[in-house]
């Protein structure tokens, strides 16, 4: 039933060519940047570029789903002209054949889609336009062969729809100061043989071709997820985000696109779109853990879709390790259900969360004042829940005191706790699936101090709250001690002396927005107060 599915999905997917392909032709010139077949050779003047196909093909001898990825790249290194990598899976299965090789172009066209190389160890590859009987190419048809040990591809691409030109003119700023040209040729009929394992066999399906040039480079850049989506109201989607050095994703578009050919007439890109990461999946040897399953939401076209990886490990291990492989999608656009096909290329990783406690310290916990602790490795891609509890036994047991909380601090009441007690707290952080977590406990007790301050407490007053320049503190009778302003996350950011005054006027205007607390300190106690900068 499953096999049946995924082929139905692949022909109605193929299914959706209209009869009117004005731009089936060459030279094809739409707006911007990018020209046909111009476009599809080699651009001399720039530094890297490459040439991409994914797609799911199926059997049709054996009945089997395979999917398959195939690039060129043009990257001059250690004698060689660059490389190609060659993946095949067994959808049915999950059984998945890679080969990675440096290669030499013997043809590498300026003008065309011509593209013939000697392949390391492997022999002649070759992608290139179909000719007509006249030996011209034939606009948008194109032949691929690749041959490698146990595996293989022969196959024809007619494209079906018209090209995808992302950021609307082909031309994107990504990341912090680099730039691609890039379109997308999103609906191909696929057609040809396909060797895996040993075995040949004809087959009929579906591929996605990208393509790009510029300094972008996937090898040494900044990282990122990218995804292909094919789905059967007949809209695709070429979707990114790119992550900084600091596993940040900033919300602009040179981190985040999302292009989309809605239909011969239609096609947008957008960086109003947010990305959930639902499941995370480490490598067999523990030494990547990439994200699993995704649910895109976009106002435009209302999409609500859950994006989710076939198989566990389908990574590619050279030239460097990422992960590729295909992708089911569920979901809705503008309220009506769709299903789809796709792929994910992943080159951003993830870490188990890295907590360290900051308060209490010193030996004593003040119930006045936060128990709190930083995540130290953040990653906009792995938001991380914590888990809060308590010990007074010598950590030999501990008791639950909040769950699920998002905030990196947590004010607790001291409930079951008396004066003196030695206690000790753990932090457990994990991701939504529990996959990424840790748990650190205090490194030595802290001793209880409870509710000592209302004696205090009683003859100060603050004021204003919320306040945005000033704070000021009134004692019905001179003060002799010290205050610090304690933010959220139980960093001391203010500290001063107070030598027998009536009154403190504390500047908050160089505070960042949020919740701070106000830690008074004298010979009688302590007091403490929460105040709100604007």
């Amino acid at each position: 039933m499953k096999l049946k599915f995924k082929f139905l999905l692949v022909i109605s997917l193929m299914g959706f060519l209209t009869s009117a392909q004005d731009w089936k032709t060459y030279p094809y010139a739409p707006d911007g940047l990018i020209t046909f077949p111009q476009d599809e050779g080699r651009h001399v003047t720039e530094p890297i570029e490459w040439w991409y196909t994914a797609g799911h093909l199926v059997g049709q001898t054996t009945g089997k789903s395979y999917s398959y990825m195939y690039t060129f790249f043009h990257y001059p290194q250690s004698g060689f002209d660059g490389f190609r990598i060659l993946n095949i899976t067994d959808d049915d299965t999950g059984t998945f054949l890679q080969d990675v090789k440096p290669l030499n172009y013997t043809t590498l066209s300026t003008t065309s889609f011509d593209l013939v190389a000697n392949v390391f160890l492997a022999g002649t590859e070759s992608w290139q336009n179909k000719k007509d009987i006249t030996n011209n190419d034939i606009p948008f048809e194109y032949e691929l062969f690749a041959l490698t040990t146990n595996a293989g591809l022969d196959l024809d691409f007619e494209t079906l729809k018209r090209p995808l030109i992302l950021g609307d003119d082909g031309f994107l700023e990504q990341g912090a100061t680099n730039y691609t040209y890039y379109f997308s040729q999103t609906m191909n009929a696929v057609t040809g043989t396909l060797t895996f394992n040993g075995t040949t066999e004809a087959v009929v399906g579906t591929g996605w071709i990208d393509r790009q040039y510029g300094n972008f480079n996937p090898l040494t850049g900044e990282k990122y997820e990218w995804f292909s989506m094919q789905l059967s109201n007949g809209m695709d989607l070429n979707l990114w985000n790119i992550f900084t050095s600091d596993r940040l994703i900033p919300d602009t578009d040179k981190y985040k696109i999302l292009s989309a050919y809605v239909d011969e007439t239609t096609q947008y890109t957008t960086d109003d779109f947010e990305i959930e990461r639902l499941a995370y999946n480490w490598m067999p040897d523990l030494q990547r853990c990439y994200s699993q399953q995704w649910r895109l939401t976009s106002d435009t076209n209302n999409l609500d879709l859950i994006i989710t990886t076939l198989h566990d490990n389908t990574e590619v291990q050279l030239p460097f390790r990422f992960f590729e492989g295909a992708t089911s999608i569920t979901g809705t656009v503008n309220g009506s259900p769709v299903t789809g096909i796709g792929f994910a290329e992943l080159l951003h990783d993830y870490e188990h969360p890295n907590v360290l406690i900051t308060s209490p310290l010193s030996g004593v916990y003040d119930t006045g004042l936060p128990i709190s602790w930083n995540l130290e490795n953040p990653d906009d891609g792995r938001p991380i829940f914590y888990d809060l509890a308590y010990s007074i036994d010598n950590q030999n047991t501990f008791n639950t005191i909040v769950t699920g909380l998002t905030e990196t601090s947590y004010l607790w009441d001291g409930s079951n706790l008396t004066e003196g007690d030695e206690v000790w707290f753990k932090i457990t952080a994990y991701s939504i699936d529990g996959v990424l977590n840790n748990t650190v406990v205090s490194a030595a007790s802290s001793s209880a101090t409870l509710a000592t301050n209302s004696l205090l407490l009683k003859g100060i007053s603050t004021y204003p709250n919320p306040v945005s320049d000033t704070f000021y503190v009134d004692f019905d009778m001179p003060f002799q001690g010290d205050y610090s302003v304690i933010d959220i996350c139980g960093r001391q950011v203010m500290f001063s002396e107070i030598s027998n005054d009536m009154a403190l006027a504390i500047p908050v205007n160089q505070l960042k927005s949020g919740l701070y607390f106000l830690h008074l300190r004298s010979q009688k106690g302590t007091a403490d107060f929460k105040f709100i900068k604007q």
